[in-house]
């Protein structure tokens, strides 16, 4: 296939797809997602998706429609089902279908939707000419849900586009927080400074990565608050998503920032691409 589309156990292309009304993911973003990203037709880092996965929807009380271990092998599964051996993959699971009700349906007679598309990708990107603009984070707290309610990130990566940037970085209190769609991190006299996992931020899984690049690299690291002056007078600035793993930024505001040191940030970036087999 192409693409695909899988909505519990119904596959089609994703044009082809339908979804019931009434799935509560619809009217009131009751679900939580996650997306991978496939190289050689396997799902990289599937067991860190997993993990968050199942995190996100206990925080939410969503119960999965199968154990995790099972969602796995059927995403492996629906992987090599697409024609092209680089992939793009989202998953979602909403808490159920059943008529509008703020208050959660009966989890006996009502079961979770599961919903997976996955699509060709172009392949691995690393821009070194990422820029970047600051938004107030007008977010609720509870950012460490991988949740579909994403209207305010929706908003401030808009407002990016319009105003010549790739990504909106939240700042909340003067402290940065996470991007629009990304988590962001900085480098300052040699040390990797990323905001700590709390629930101001989505504990992605590149950072994670990164941590342990880190680590086996020997390059010293923190997880702490960082503020947004701190952000404009770091060495290098590195926006980091699934999708968009090292992203170096060189304009924050419409100001040069960052870019003074490009051999830690290659360093990185080879891990990433060892861990990947490229």
């Amino acid at each position: 296939m192409e693409n695909l589309a899988y909505y519990n156990g119904r596959i089609t292309s994703i044009e082809e797809m339908m979804i019931p009304a009434n799935d509560r993911g619809f009217y009131f973003g009751d679900g939580i997602y996650e997306v991978a990203m496939v190289f050689n037709h396997k799902i990289f880092a599937l067991e860190d998706h997993l993990e968050r996965m199942e995190s996100s929807a206990a925080m939410v009380q969503i119960q999965l429609p199968a154990p995790r271990e099972e969602i796995g092998r059927l995403l492996g599964e629906l992987a090599l089902k697409v024609e092209s051996p680089c992939q793009f993959l989202y998953w979602q699971i909403t808490r159920g279908t059943s008529p509008r009700n703020h208050l959660f349906p009966d989890p006996q007679k009502v079961t979770s939707n599961l919903y997976v598309y996955s699509k060709p990708w172009g392949g691995v990107e690393m821009s070194d000419t990422y820029r970047l603009i600051s938004v107030d984070d007008t977010r609720f707290l509870h950012c460490n849900i991988k949740t579909l309610n994403l209207l305010p990130n929706v908003m401030a990566s808009q407002k990016a586009k319009e105003a010549g940037c790739n990504e909106a970085v939240f700042v909340r209190d003067g402290y940065v927080t996470e991007g629009s769609h990304s988590n962001v991190s900085i480098i300052k006299d040699g040390v990797f400074i990323t905001h700590p996992l709390d629930n101001l931020i989505l504990p992605g899984t590149e950072r994670k990565h990164m941590l342990a690049y880190c680590k086996e690299l020997g390059i010293p690291a923190q997880e702490r608050a960082f503020t947004l002056e701190e952000l404009a007078e770091a060495d290098e600035i590195i926006v980091s998503s699934t999708s968009h793993p090292s992203m170096r930024a060189m304009e924050l505001n419409g100001r040069p920032v960052g870019m003074k040191n490009p051999e830690l940030v290659e360093k990185l970036r080879k891990k990433y691409l060892e861990g990947i087999g490229q």
